[in-house]
């Protein structure tokens, strides 16, 4: 019932062109990965190991970001830029910590870990 309708015999025009296209494909793919290894080591580059927080330690955050509102200055250029120093209340991921902040800065709890500074405090000396 029914019929092979594929030829028995060999095809060599169709052979050659998978051999070469096998071979395209791993040319391509040793490329890639080579790209992928390039890429990695210029984005690690400026990489840092994250600072590891703890429940209670004092932080600054960073008023990069703040609109001028917020910050209640006259001038951007005469505002401090970290504020604080605030306690960190809970760690919410890898990224991010919530902090105990007082109710008129009108921020999130949670901020991110490129915005927040460990508080160090001074010595005197």
């Amino acid at each position: 019932m029914g019929f092979d309708i594929r030829k028995k015999g060999k095809n060599v025009k169709a052979e050659e062109f998978a051999r070469e296209m096998k071979k395209r494909h791993e040319e391509v793919r040793v490329v890639l990965v080579k790209s992928q290894e390039e890429m990695k080591r210029q984005a690690d580059r400026n990489r840092k190991e994250a600072e590891e927080y703890r429940l209670g330690d004092k932080i600054l955050i960073s008023m990069k970001n703040f609109l001028m509102e917020l910050m209640k200055r006259a001038m951007k250029n005469l505002t401090e830029k970290f504020i604080g120093p605030y306690v960190v209340k809970k760690i919410v991921s890898e990224n991010a910590v919530e902090l105990k902040l007082p109710v008129l800065l009108r921020i999130h709890l949670v901020v991110n870990m490129r915005r927040i500074v460990k508080y160090r405090e001074q010595v005197e000396g």
